[in-house]
């Protein structure tokens, strides 16, 4: 904590700030903000309300009308700060509201009725979680099987990516055979054609398959991707000729070259292809959406749509579970950073 406490507050001359440290921190400011604003508002408005999010001037913080009680009537009112015609205010609780007059009572004395123009009146909030914007979709939609789905499909096809991507920058990288340089550029090639060209064609292989509403024909199209081979090729290109012929020397079989030696070495380049096959696996929406139309085999991207509706859309659930989905891929980041970092200090031969 001290040595961040110092980096927070170093400066060019320790005895007064030059005008290039208000610069240097002006600058760092603003990209924190612009960076992880976005991220903190989307935390606090899924606390708010349906009424708090469409409220305008928005608030940051989820604000919500406070309600009471009052005897008599069975749902609890809304309370209002009333500008009598007196001048003096009091906190009275709106029963209805007819035209531009409210029907209001005293909490307190509420046998008496009293009629007061909407323009005297202001609600009166409070600062209140709406956590049921999380436990509501959780009991209401199948929030829990998407979720699973989603689970199922990212780990099990990064596992896969990284299976069959390393096998090929394996190839690519430690063999020497004609054609090797035209099929690396054919491998690039891929990286120009967008997936809408290929959408139909991949769908109907994955009719004639039989893998339609399966999550295997979510999971194997984007197995093979050329730029994890990529990735992959150019670091194994930097490992060292000479520990792989001594394991040749010393009568290991290829497999165990690729699966002992390149793998381990490889670690740091591996674990930024699963961060990226993470993200996209986590993420992917047209893919999914095209093959999967039974409820039960959707993933959490396309369960979210199931709260946009023509006429409506139930903001309050779909910021909520929206955070949800960040939390799982934000953790994974957090770990294979840490992982990136110390798998590149120890990587190579000593």
């Amino acid at each position: 904590m001290n040595r961040i406490a110092r980096m927070a507050t170093a400066r060019r001359n320790p005895g007064h700030w030059h005008w290039t440290d208000i610069a240097a921190y002006a600058y760092l400011g603003l990209g924190v903000v612009l960076m992880f604003g976005p991220v903190l508002w989307l935390g606090l408005s899924s606390f708010k309300t349906q009424a708090g999010l469409l409220e305008f001037p928005p608030s940051l913080l989820p604000m919500s009308q406070k309600e009471v009680r009052v005897e008599g009537h069975a749902q609890p009112l809304p309370l209002f700060e009333v500008t009598m015609e007196d001048g003096s205010k009091r906190v009275l609780a709106q029963v209805r509201r007819i035209g531009i007059q409210a029907q209001m009572v005293d909490p307190a004395n509420p046998g008496q009725s009293i009629r007061v123009p909407i323009d005297k009146r202001t609600p009166v909030r409070e600062f209140k979680l709406a956590t049921e914007n999380y436990t509501e979709p959780l009991e209401r939609f199948a929030f829990m099987r998407f979720l699973w789905n989603s689970v199922f499909v990212t780990v099990v096809a990064t596992l896969i990516t990284l299976v069959i991507n390393s096998m090929a920058a394996y190839a690519l990288s430690i063999y020497e055979f004609r054609g090797k340089t035209a099929v690396m550029l054919m491998v690039i090639g891929t990286l120009m054609i967008p997936i809408t060209i290929i959408l139909v064609p991949v769908y109907l292989v994955i009719t004639e398959l039989g893998l339609v509403n399966s999550l295997w024909a979510v999971i194997l199209p984007g197995a093979a991707t050329p730029t994890g081979v990529f990735l992959l090729r150019q670091y194994m290109l930097t490992l060292p000729r000479d520990l792989i012929e001594a394991a040749r020397m010393d009568k290991a079989s290829e497999w165990q070259i690729y699966w002992r030696i390149v793998m381990p070495l490889a670690m740091p380049a591996l674990a930024v292809l699963a961060i990226f096959s993470i993200m996209w696996r986590w993420n992917e929406f047209l893919w999914p959406l095209a093959v999967l139309t039974k409820t039960e085999a959707y993933t959490l991207q396309i369960g979210l749509n199931a709260f946009q509706g023509e006429l409506q859309t139930q903001w309050h659930y779909l910021l909520a579970m929206t955070v949800v989905t960040l939390l799982p891929v934000a953790l994974v980041f957090v770990f294979l950073q840490r992982f990136i970092t110390t798998g590149i200090a120890n990587t190579g031969m000593k």
